[in-house]
């Protein structure tokens, strides 16, 4: 299974895999609209933590033997056992926050209610990476590997499933 991993020696903060991240997941497919527009239903599943002088992105891991669908009580948390990507289903959510607080890495957020397309978002969701691969990059290359100038998120290969 391919993984992300980040190389925090290269990251410079200028944050453009979370815009790339947000305008993907934006029904307008572009960052200026999705952020000027006020897209409600775009949300970043990547985010950079540190400052100027260190920084790295921070994106989920799909673990080999992940911790938040191991504590998801509705069954929305899940690992595909052929892909090895762990996805969250928001039609199964009940937005309890147990998969934020079982992730070792951080890597699941709850967005507010009331903000997701489709009827769905009468309460919080959670969401994660889901590894979006749009084809600016290599064909499948999630969006926040293509976007970074410095190459500090790498898309490879892992042994590890």
């Amino acid at each position: 299974m391919k993984k992300i991993y980040a190389l925090e020696d290269w990251c410079i903060n200028c944050r453009r895999c979370e815009v790339a991240c947000k305008a993907f997941h934006s029904v307008y497919k572009d960052a200026v609209k999705a952020y000027q527009l006020k897209d409600t239903t775009a949300f970043n599943r990547v985010h950079v933590e540190g400052g100027r002088e260190l920084s790295i992105a921070v994106n989920c891991r799909h673990c080999a033997k992940p911790k938040c669908v191991e504590g998801c009580i509705s069954g929305a948390m899940q690992k595909d056992p052929v892909t090895g990507v762990v996805t969250s289903d928001p039609a199964r959510c009940v937005g309890c926050r147990t998969c934020v607080s079982m992730c070792p890495f951080g890597c699941v957020k709850v967005e507010p209610a009331g903000m997701l397309p489709g009827g769905l978002g009468a309460k919080p969701i959670a969401i994660k990476c889901d590894l979006c691969g749009d084809g600016h990059g290599q064909p499948g290359e999630p969006s926040c590997v293509a976007a970074c100038p410095n190459r500090a998120l790498i898309y490879v290969e892992s042994e590890v499933r």
